[in-house]
C-alpha cells in the first residue's frame, strides 16, 4: 500500500519560531512511527534551515516568511524550508564546512554541515528571489498500514 500525506505552514522569520517549526515537523512525521534517534536527526535538520532563514534571508529588519513543508512518501520524509529573502551568492562556498557569511555574529557555518550530517540528501537552490532547502530522511520503521 502507497501512503502519502503532506502539510504546509507559513511563519515570520524569527528565531522564536524555530522551535514552532522543529515541533511542527515531529509531530507529523510521527505518522511514520520514526525511533527518537531519527527525530532527533529531523528535528536537528529542521532547526538549521530555518535559522539559517532567520539569519542570513532577510538582513533587514523587516522579517519575512519562512514556508515550512513535509511531505510523507511511504517511509520517507522530504522536508523543504524555504524563504523569498535576498538568496545565497554562493551555494558551494556557503555549504563548506565552516563558511559563514557573518562572521562578526559569531555563526559556525556549520548549519548545512549538520543538515547533511543528519539527513539522507540535502538539496539547495538559490538566487536573489530566496532560497529552498530540500532535506530527505527514509524513516526505518516498519510501515505498513496508516489509520484513517
Amino acid at each position: 500500500m502507497k501512503y502519502s500525506n503532506f502539510m504546509e505552514v507559513t511563519f515570520k522569520a524569527m528565531s522564536v519560531n524555530e522551535g514552532f517549526a522543529r515541533v511542527c515537523v515531529a509531530s507529523f512525521c510521527v505518522q511514520l512511527n520514526p525511533s527518537v534517534d531519527e527525530i532527533t536527526d529531523i528535528k536537528t535538520a529542521v532547526s538549521e534551515a530555518v535559522t539559517n532563514c532567520v539569519v542570513h534571508a532577510y538582513p533587514t529588519s523587516v522579517k519575512g516568511d519562512v514556508i515550512l513543508r513535509c511531505e510523507l512518501e511511504d517511509d520517507t520524509v522530504t522536508i523543504t524550508v524555504s524563504d523569498k529573502g535576498v538568496g545565497i551568492k554562493d551555494v558551494i562556498k556557503a555549504r563548506e564546512p565552516f563558511y559563514t557569511s557573518k562572521p562578526s555574529a559569531e555563526r559556525s557555518g556549520m548549519g548545512f554541515t549538520v543538515m547533511e550530517s543528519f539527513m539522507d540528501d540535502v538539496q539547495v537552490l538559490s538566487n536573489s528571489f530566496g532560497t529552498s532547502v530540500k532535506m530527505t530522511k527514509k524513516i526505518s520503521s516498519n510501515v505498513t498500514e496508516k489509520v484513517g
